[in-house]
């Protein structure tokens, strides 16, 4: 953070003695208006290319592998695993149901065996500790 400030600083302290400088080559009559303008401009265009890659630098992506241990701690069968895996493409009961080639009951039975397992009180909530899991 101190050193973004200081850099921001430096930056904004340079740009005041540029237009100083071109302050007094104006008066002095030394330099063209062109010229000066040309000098600001380009300045301008170096401090937002430097901004440009220092706001883009890529965050490095938080890991995506399925935690397999902790879906054996969990206990979690393969049929309640593939019903949190339909829950959090976001479909109702009917849909996994048609899906998994199962009766709707069925289903229910296997969501509220996942909150259970999962301590969560809605599916929302379920996929979100499942996430956090790194079980989905």
């Amino acid at each position: 953070m101190k050193k973004t400030i200081l850099v921001f600083g430096l930056l904004i302290l340079s740009l005041l003695l540029l237009f100083q400088f071109s302050k007094y080559a104006l008066i002095s009559s030394n330099l063209k208006t062109e010229f000066i303008i040309a000098v600001i401009a380009m300045v301008f265009f170096f401090i937002g290319i430097y901004i440009n890659k220092k706001t883009l630098q890529k965050t490095p992506l938080p890991s995506t592998e399925i935690n397999h241990k902790k879906i054996a701690e969990l206990e979690l069968t393969t049929r309640e695993y593939e019903v949190l895996q339909k829950i959090s493409e976001g479909l109702s009961n009917k849909e996994i149901a048609d899906l998994l080639f199962l009766s709707e009951s069925t289903i229910k039975t296997h969501v509220s065996n996942l909150l259970v397992k999962l301590n969560a009180k809605r599916r929302t909530q379920a996929v979100q500790i499942a996430k956090s899991l790194q079980i989905i």
